[in-house]
């Protein structure tokens, strides 16, 4: 029950968030909405709002909101309007506004609840050296290190990082379990002999520290979620160019598997939920900017071609090509929900 209330929250801000860049954006620019959706299927509540219907349908998987003009199938199809608040008649650039800003508004608020997540929760410091906690009954304890320390060197070999401590720590060519260590306390140097014996368990040291955390003040929030936001989406972009080209595995997840995440997100506290939200949020955005039929970048490839060769592809090839990439994303849910059904039961 809980997978599913989580998942409910987290489609619900997606959805609502992304359908509610694609209303605003044709608010602007004065394009008739007919109807505002959240859900599929068949509609069970509804109320009508000026021109516009909004409705909760019965699959709360998706959601929509319809446009004069849009998806037609005949272009001499008689509109319900003015001429100049259809869809149809805007400027090539009005068009793409409209469609790229439903993605646009998720990687908006992926950026927003990242730099909420720095200054509530805040991240690990991995960019120094600096001791944030000691962990009870490990070498590091034993020593009388203390949280604030920077540890500056490790058998001689100088720390820019955190991850150099681990580097230097399970160094395979060291054989002796007796590491210097030198650290920096209060503006001083300071020398410790640790015995750092290798697990017989785990077959690894543990030197039993680990870094800083470090939450962020607002505005400095705001800047550092920019750098996270972009990284992370340098990495979405690489692991599905490699995952087309075949370099990597596809590691796809459908509804039931995000339902399963947010559950255990949702489990772990507030903030892994929000870390969560975020990274879905990211991944919307960047995947319906794909150039796939159906998705927001297939539409705007379609406005792309009609910019460069000046002419606007028949209504009734888009909406084909269209519905035939409709069939191929709900194969693909299908063909996914069904793995992610296998993995929970085995």
């Amino acid at each position: 029950m809980l997978s599913i209330v989580s998942f409910l929250i987290v489609i619900a801000i997606c959805v609502i968030s992304h359908e509610g860049g694609h209303f605003i954006a044709a608010k602007l620019r004065n394009v008739m909405v007919h109807e505002f959706s959240f859900g599929m299927g068949p509609e069970i509540v509804s109320t009508k709002k000026g021109e516009t219907q909004y409705s909760l349908r019965a699959f709360p998987i998706g959601g929509f909101v319809k446009l004069e003009g849009e998806d037609v199938k005949d272009s001499g199809e008689e509109t319900h309007c003015a001429p100049g608040r259809s869809l149809l008649n805007k400027k090539p650039w009005e068009r793409a506004f409209i469609i790229a800003a439903g993605a646009s508004v998720n990687i908006l608020l992926a950026w927003l609840i990242t730099a909420f997540y720095l200054a509530g929760c805040g991240v690990y410091n991995m960019d120094t050296p600096t001791i944030g906690k000691i962990m009870d009954n490990t070498p590091a304890f034993a020593a009388g290190l203390k949280s604030g320390d920077i540890i500056k060197s490790i058998d001689g070999n100088e720390l820019k990082s955190w991850s150099d401590i681990r580097k230097n720590i399970l160094n395979e060519k060291k054989k002796s379990d007796l590491y210097e260590i030198v650290i920096e306390r209060g503006g001083s140097l300071e020398k410790y002999s640790l015995n750092i014996p290798v697990n017989t368990e785990t077959g690894s040291r543990l030197l039993g520290v680990q870094p800083q955390l470090v939450k962020f003040p607002p505005l400095k929030a705001l800047s550092r979620s920019f750098r996270y936001s972009w990284d992370m989406s340098v990495q979405i972009l690489k692991g599905l160019y490699m995952t087309i080209t075949g370099r990597i595995k596809a590691d796809v997840t459908g509804p039931v598997g995000i339902a399963s995440m947010a559950g255990s997100a949702f489990r772990e506290g507030f903030w892994s939920f929000i870390a969560f939200l975020g990274i879905v949020n990211l991944n919307l955005g960047l995947l319906n900017l794909f150039p796939f039929p159906a998705l927001d970048g297939g539409r705007l490839i379609f406005i792309l071609i009609e910019v460069i060769t000046r002419r606007k592809v028949p209504e009734r090839v888009e909406t084909m090509i269209h519905y035939a990439g409709y069939i191929v994303l709900l194969a693909l849910i299908a063909i996914v929900t069904g793995k992610d059904i296998y993995r929970l039961m085995h």
